[in-house]
């Protein structure tokens, strides 16, 4: 009997475990037993992807950056990926805006489901806007000077100071370029090594994907809000998810235009990848799976993957960009506020530094929500009422921000010549994998 293939594995996972969950909610105790004995593992399979990203992101980001071999390949390759995720970003914020003036669905909130949406999310709002004070009180170089560690172990310690990780990278591989290749040979073979253990690590956990993904699900069903807040936010959910979906095509139409590669190919390559972030809510946590399956399935080199996609699992957002637009318009309309034409431009000038700002971590296009809403002068306590929606929709977004750095790191490599053939054979939907 044939195996099934990872992402039907995956997708089964996350199945059973939303099924589990409903029967167990009929128990008196039956919610508190997937709280503690069920979704423990799936914090665990989290935490074990979590365990390799600062890890995965040195040592591939450090052997890219010194295989280019030439200061000018990394500034020209560098400038096109920030470029390319710049640009998509402004597209999804503009996408957002557009389905959400369109649709209006804060229109179709009564006074009293506000009322009660605002008294039940009030503490945890509160708490997210007291983080974005933090954000908003910093000096107008706090990002840049927050960019470079005093201490690359303490910054290394911490999957929040990502960038200062890349940072470091990045400095140390332009370091090897630099020095005699007879004196960084030693160095360079060795963290090619590392990067193969990392990346049978990989292979590895990724066993146990559908275990994890089967306890998050659960987890999330019995902790979820009940049905009577999720349909009065049903429309605003509609135009979250309607707005991801348009920006799928978008990329799919732009990699099909650029490498003339189909969208078949390219969601099959990337389909592990998109079901993990889902399940995980967090594009750091999956991006060791986004490079291996862009690297062998989508045919990137390694040269390309690996200064591309930590980059974009830190600073390229769209799906959350997106998301931020939508809900500022969103709770605008819910507090019957008319937002002008130039307050809108400005939600989209915030919602893409904000998403560059975005930690990739569960939640944190929260924290970044708040300031959007404050440069729009809509009330920060409207935060409360999208929270009974926020995680599954998080979950939406992180697919997205996953695949939109696919897609860019295939046009980035198309554009310098390193989009080859998959080194991983995709044949057809049911993943028969032949080694080339």
């Amino acid at each position: 009997m044939r195996k099934l293939a990872l992402h039907w594995q995956i997708m089964l996972g996350m199945i059973l475990g939303v099924g589990f969950a409903l029967i167990m909610a009929n128990f008196e105790s039956g919610s508190q037993i997937v709280t503690d004995w069920v979704k423990p593992f799936g914090t665990i399979f989290i935490n074990m992807l979590k365990l390799i990203a600062v890890p995965l992101i040195l040592g591939s980001l450090i052997k890219g950056v010194s295989d280019l071999k030439d200061i000018s390949k990394l500034s020209q390759m560098g400038g096109r990926t920030i470029g390319l995720y710049i640009l998509t970003t402004l597209i999804a914020v503009s996408i957002g805006l557009t389905v959400v003036n369109v649709i209006k669905p804060g229109k179709s909130i009564s006074e009293e489901t506000r009322n009660e949406l605002v008294e039940s999310y009030k503490g945890d709002a509160d708490g997210k806007i007291a983080d974005a004070e933090k954000q908003k009180n910093a000096g107008p170089l706090q990002a840049l000077e927050d960019l470079v560690p005093s201490n690359i172990f303490q910054a290394a310690s911490d999957n929040g100071n990502m960038l200062q990780v890349i940072f470091f990278a990045i400095l140390f591989g332009i370091g090897l370029i630099l020095i005699p290749e007879k004196k960084s040979a030693p160095v360079k073979e060795f963290f090619d090594s590392f990067n193969e253990v990392i990346l049978k690590l990989i292979d590895l956990i990724m066993l146990a994907a559908p275990y994890g993904v089967f306890a998050l699900l659960a987890a999330l069903v019995v902790e979820a809000p009940s049905a009577d807040l999720f349909k009065a936010l049903g429309w605003y959910a509609f135009c979250v998810l309607l707005g991801l979906g348009l920006m799928m095509l978008f990329y799919a139409l732009l990699v099909y235009v650029v490498t003339k590669k189909t969208p078949k190919f390219f969601f099959n390559g990337i389909a592990p990848a998109q079901l993990l972030g889902f399940s995980t809510s967090s594009s750091a946590a999956t991006l060791p799976v986004t490079m291996e399956r862009v690297e062998e399935h989508l045919g990137v080199e390694e040269e390309v993957t690996s200064f591309v996609l930590p980059i974009g699992a830190t600073i390229n957002m769209d799906g959350t960009s997106l998301y931020q637009a939508v809900a500022a318009v969103f709770i605008a309309q819910a507090f019957g506020m008319d937002l002008s034409f130039g307050v809108q431009l400005g939600i989209i000038a915030t919602a893409t530094l904000a998403s560059i700002g975005s930690a990739a971590v569960p939640g944190a296009g929260m924290v970044m929500l708040v300031i959007v809403l404050a440069q729009a002068g809509i009330p920060e306590a409207g935060l409360a009422l999208i929270f009974a929606v926020d995680r599954p929709l998080d979950m939406c977004r992180t697919t997205v921000n996953i695949t939109g750095d696919a897609a860019v790191s295939m046009i980035v490599a198309k554009s310098v010549g390193k989009l080859g053939e998959p080194k991983v054979k995709n044949w057809d939907d049911d993943y028969v994998y032949k080694k080339k």
